[in-house]
């Protein structure tokens, strides 16, 4: 091999100042041994503090799943509440209107079995929710079941 000397010089000169290196990290340790003990603890805190501020920082999120039975009973004597419907002054439309949500319909379905314009039906649905102080359609239909206003 022609090369041979050059190889061996070559890995005799890598395993020299490999352990030149090693020589010179043990130094740099030895003389500072503290900043680097120092160093460790200090970064160990830190991750601590990190992991310890995720942990108590995080919202702790319970879903809870509530399931109500309703038993309505359903009795053939229906008795129209005629003191509440005079006091929310509902209109014999908004009754309509009332009802058909009652059914389970939307406004589109309300507009068509009405024979109106699904703006009347929105306009009804309004004026239905600000006169009975509600928000939503499930509320009007509950509250007016409550008060024997419609069945």
């Amino acid at each position: 091999m022609k090369n041979k000397n050059t190889i061996l010089y070559g890995i005799s000169l890598a395993a020299m100042l490999f352990l030149l290196k090693w020589i010179e990290l043990r130094f740099i340790i030895i003389n500072h041994a503290f900043e680097i003990y120092a160093g460790l603890i200090a970064l160990i805190f830190t991750a601590l503090g990190i992991w310890l501020s995720l942990k108590l920082t995080k919202p702790k999120v319970k879903i809870l799943i509530v399931e109500k039975e309703i038993y309505l009973e359903k009795s053939t004597d229906f008795i129209l509440n005629q003191k509440e419907l005079h006091k929310l002054n509902l209109s014999k439309r908004e009754i309509e209107v009332l009802e058909l949500m009652a059914s389970g319909l939307s406004n589109k379905e309300i507009a068509l079995q009405l024979f109106v314009s699904l703006n009347t039906v929105k306009t009804h649905t309004s004026k239905l929710f600000e006169k009975m102080e509600v928000k939503r359609r499930t509320q009007a239909v509950e509250m007016a079941k409550r008060l024997n206003i419609i069945r």
